[in-house]
């Protein structure tokens, strides 16, 4: 005989997590190893940003991002290109056609120097890791792999685990005010077993 589905109050069908999920992902029991993450992550963001604010190469003339993406379209007569998507090009050489290095470079600095503050911090944990996980994955798609595997994958980590990855943070005061699905002082609502 197969096992009753689990069902909740609306007679909604649940399928609960494994057990090792749900420590990891939903408990504050872990929350020690989220932070380790999001300051390592926090502090590589915070540096290559801070780094790049007081170069004018990326905050005057976005140079540097236009020698970047110059290399990333280009097309070599043997080996494969940089950028492997030709959907992804067009949009590399659409910004070089418009001239958008001139506030795309100052986007990215900016960016990356929020996304580091707010991984430090520990604030809105689960946004901060989602815009420095699509940095990452951009630079990707533009043939750099350097740290940025490395880097989306901790992202992809700090996401999942939203609700407890800023525990040790601004999120600790944060969520509640949002309506997180944990709270300090709230029972844990649990729904009578299926007979």
């Amino acid at each position: 005989m197969l096992p009753k589905t689990p069902v909740n109050e609306r007679g909604e069908v649940q399928f609960p997590d494994p057990p090792f999920v749900q420590a990891l992902f939903s408990s504050t029991k872990f929350a020690w190893l989220f932070l380790i993450i999001r300051l390592f992550l926090g502090y590589s963001w915070l540096t290559s940003g801070w780094g790049k604010l007081n170069n004018p190469a990326w905050m005057e003339s976005g140079a540097a991002i236009l020698g970047f993406w110059k290399n990333a379209v280009a097309i070599p007569e043997t080996g494969r290109p940089p950028i492997a998507y030709d959907w992804y090009r067009s949009f590399i050489q659409f910004l070089i056609d418009t001239e958008s290095h001139t506030w795309f470079a100052k986007l990215i600095v900016y960016g990356e120097i929020l996304v580091g503050i707010g991984l430090i911090v520990g604030g809105l944990v689960g946004f901060s890791a989602f815009f420095g996980a699509l940095m990452n994955f951009n630079f990707m798609l533009a043939g750099t792999a350097s740290t940025n595997p490395v880097m989306f994958t901790l992202a992809i980590i700090l996401m999942l685990g939203w609700k407890v990855a800023g525990y040790y943070g601004l999120d600790y005061y944060l969520l509640p005010l949002l309506g997180t699905p944990w709270g300090r002082n709230k029972p844990v609502q649990t729904s009578p077993a299926s007979a």
